[in-house]
């Protein structure tokens, strides 16, 4: 499923109008970037928790010459499913 139709799914599904329903989805979006950024977390209870984690420096080899390559620490973005979305995803 791509951004249009889960648009189109979210507006039927709430009475929306397509751009409204775009317009909240585009608000959720940045909304969970800006919180993620700020070094906060989003806990969605049932469904999850959107966070940021750390990945300390490492050691990788370039795969075109075989070179050995320092990969630099960096934050990335993380979900973690809450328990009731992973019990009802695997029943």
């Amino acid at each position: 499923m791509n951004k249009s139709d889960f648009i189109a799914k979210l507006a039927e599904d709430t009475a929306m109008k397509k751009s409204d329903a775009e317009k909240f989805l585009d608000a959720f979006v940045a909304n969970v970037k800006e919180i993620l950024i700020s070094g906060d977390k989003l806990q969605l209870v049932g469904f999850g928790t959107f966070e940021t984690k750390e990945r300390s420096e490492k050691e990788g080899v370039n795969p075109a010459t075989g070179e050995k390559i320092t990969i630099a620490a960096c934050k990335v973005p993380a979900f973690k499913p809450g328990k009731i979305f992973k019990e009802e995803l695997n029943r």
